[in-house]
């Protein structure tokens, strides 16, 4: 079934439901931050969860975007705020802002449903971080989630959306919850959809330090002068071509594809890297043995979704993982099938050779030493550099 996103409000009534597209009319709002959503969160009880935003780009007239897509029951948000971040769960003094949708200040998503907050008028620059507070007065259940968020949602018990200082926030995690997206007003030309596993989610590199390679190659194409915005739609765990039986780890590639990446405001490319989850677990499709051409099968299917949106896609080269436990013979032989494909077929729109930047000189088959985040699977901080590096930035500005 195909994902929509909807923008509509409730207040006491049902207001009347308007489609939120990939741009608005004026074509002036572009992504600048969107967190693929997952099933399978905890649940909470009035409770108010303050979460950190970081914007790959600057802007103003900002829009939120709130999902209970992956939830089964509907979602009572009684405030959401947002202000600048002073530091942790602080905001900078006189910067809170209401957020409304539809008008109202409380509003009711459907499960299944999300919605887009009215414009805000608020400003925000690019690396810049704000504070997003959304207050759950009633029980929920399983919450729509991105799990993996390197960064820190801090937790108070009860009303604290308005609160300026964090001294209500007692708790905290490192998970985003129902808070999809912010969109921004701005000049710039577009956005970029990182779209992957757990190697664009950014996992084990440092909480709160922004090291995924999509937020190092936001900072590159601003110290270029040429800003986009950059959309991390990674997924810890999420294959291409099959759903993973771990809610958090999302449905297929293929399956949310047009959801995370085509429907993005702005979206002009996507750069592609996923398949390495489908390779270690032999997951092919109808639960048949995982065969290259299956992969490549897999990889046409979203190249022709791209297409068919008006949307450029450039592949991805999948990064070496020996020592990790992934790795086999007949694996390496199916990713190195996979890598030559993508390098010499012509049927993406361009290439990032990933591999070639992050592999060990001595041995193709492994991360070179000093980009290993020590799994063997996934590069640190240095090695997300040296992948945002490899970008051609031509690629993004034609």
């Amino acid at each position: 079934m195909t994902l929509k996103r909807w923008a509509f409000g409730l207040l006491m009534a049902t207001a009347s439901i308007v489609p939120a597209t990939a741009q608005d009319t004026n074509g002036r709002y572009v992504a600048a931050w969107s967190p693929s959503m997952s099933a399978g969160g905890p649940a909470f009880h009035d409770q108010t969860l303050r979460m950190v935003v970081h914007a790959s780009i600057g802007g103003t007239s900002l829009r939120l975007h709130l999902s209970n897509l992956r939830s089964s029951t509907p979602l009572l948000v009684g405030k959401v705020s947002i202000a600048t971040q002073a530091h942790g769960a602080a905001a900078v003094a006189d910067s809170r802002h209401a957020v409304t949708v539809a008008q109202a200040s409380t509003f009711t998503i459907p499960a299944g449903g999300e919605v887009v907050s009215d414009p805000i008028p608020v400003s925000v620059e690019a690396d810049g971080n704000l504070l997003v507070s959304l207050y759950l007065p009633r029980a929920t259940e399983a919450s729509t989630w991105h799990s993996d968020a390197f960064d820190t949602t801090y937790v108070a018990e009860s009303d604290h959306a308005d609160d300026i200082d964090g001294a209500g926030y007692g708790k905290s995690t490192t998970s985003w919850y129902y808070l999809s997206g912010l969109d921004v007003s701005t000049a710039a030309h577009g956005t970029v959809v990182a779209f992957g596993d757990s190697i664009t989610d950014g996992y084990n590199t440092p909480t709160s330090a922004y090291a995924r390679w999509p937020d190092a190659l936001a900072r590159r194409l601003a110290t270029d002068h040429h800003p986009m915005g950059v959309v991390d739609a990674g997924i810890g765990g999420n294959r291409v071509l099959s759903d993973v039986p771990n809610l958090w780890q999302g449905i297929s590639a293929i399956k949310r594809f047009r959801h995370d990446a085509l429907d993005q405001a702005g979206v002009r490319t996507v750069i592609l890297m996923e398949g390495i989850n489908d390779i270690g677990n032999d997951a092919g499709p109808d639960n048949r043995p995982l065969t290259a051409q299956a992969m490549i099968d897999g990889y046409r299917q979203l190249i022709a979704k791209a297409h068919g949106a008006g949307v450029r896609i450039i592949g991805g080269t999948l990064l070496p993982d020996k020592g990790a436990g992934y790795y086999a013979p007949a694996r390496e032989a199916i990713r190195q099938a996979c890598n030559r494909w993508i390098r010499h077929s012509g049927a993406f729109d361009g290439v990032v050779d990933f591999e070639q930047a992050v592999r060990d000189p001595s041995d193709h088959q492994a991360l070179r030493p000093s980009y290993d985040s020590g799994d063997h699977l996934h590069p640190n901080a240095a090695g997300m550099q040296a992948m945002a590096d490899a970008v051609d930035l031509r690629l993004l500005l034609n």
